[in-house]
């Protein structure tokens, strides 16, 4: 009995061992694939309930007020919605996400929905946009209309107009086309016309003040390089914040609540920036720009 007793435990003991190892091999698996360097890793700027991440400025407001209740979190969407008799009074406002990036893609998809606010611009129905490369919110002045940033402007058609979306829109900003400086503060993009209440997904790929493009369907339909702090198309800034001919190479990004109600399902990006060493466990094949001080080697 003394005998069998040791040979149990040996076999116990060794049957353990083989577990441990299949676990050990199984993680050993695991991490790999999770490390695989062509892998992309997109950032869920908004994924439904992170709501936390961004933080609103209103015109005449201080920042981190939802002005009305504007900015909505609901059915896991981000909304901008106004209420039946709200009239428009020039506060436009913009939700920032918490971070700031400089290579990166961006994808969006949203819908516009409802009527305009009350008293709204005419060239604000079914428009928003996605500020690139904007100024933190904190250096936005109290009444300040909106951020010195490029917007990525969103239009939806209606009225069987047609109304291109993916256009750049510049207030405090200059950009460089086909070698030009362009000036002017919108230009349309070359895309189609998406009317009604669709879901439409938007990119951009943006690579510090190099290039930027705005793409729709796979197709590329804007670009331009070279954007600096300059021009107008801004006002109620703080002149600390608009240092002219600056170049914009990094920035916040924002959204819009300028009369036109709208949802976004999802909002994410993937940083083209970080570690480029081989050797590291986080290397990333599709980095574009090095950051030697994000490499991880334990």
């Amino acid at each position: 009995m003394h005998i069998l007793k040791k040979k149990l435990i040996h076999v116990t003991r060794s049957i353990g061992i083989m577990v441990a190892l299949m676990i050990l091999f199984f993680c050993v698996s695991c991490a790999d694939k999770s490390a695989d360097p062509n892998e992309e890793e997109w950032i869920a700027l908004f994924n439904g309930a992170n709501y936390q991440d961004w933080t609103p400025k209103f015109t005449g407001s201080k920042l981190g007020i939802n002005y009305k209740d504007r900015f909505v979190y609901e059915d896991s969407l981000l909304s901008v919605r106004y209420a039946k008799n709200d009239t428009f009074n020039g506060n436009f406002g913009h939700l920032f996400y918490k971070d700031k990036f400089s290579y990166y893609k961006l994808r969006a998809k949203y819908r516009f929905v409802g009527e305009q606010e009350i008293n709204g611009p005419e060239w604000a129905i079914r428009n928003n946009g996605l500020m690139l490369h904007g100024q933190s919110p904190e250096s936005m002045g109290l009444n300040q209309d909106f951020p010195i940033s490029l917007e990525l402007q969103l239009l939806g058609g209606y009225d069987n107009r047609e109304r291109n979306t993916a256009n750049l829109c510049t207030p405090g900003t200059n950009v460089m086309i086909a070698d030009t400086l362009y000036t002017p503060h919108c230009i349309n993009s070359v895309s189609k016309t998406y009317p009604g209440n669709q879901w439409v997904t938007v990119e951009a790929l943006v690579l510090g003040d190099s290039l930027v493009q705005h793409i729709m369907e796979g197709e590329v339909v804007l670009e331009f390089t070279k954007p600096t702090i300059g021009g107008g198309n801004v006002e109620g800034y703080l002149e600390s914040a608009f240092q002219e001919g600056k170049a914009l190479t990094e920035g916040y990004i924002s959204i819009q609540a300028e009369t036109a109600p709208i949802d976004f399902k999802s909002i994410e990006l993937l940083n083209l920036c970080g570690c480029m060493d081989k050797n590291a466990k986080n290397y990333k094949s599709y980095y574009i720009k090095p950051d030697a001080a994000a490499c991880i080697y334990d």
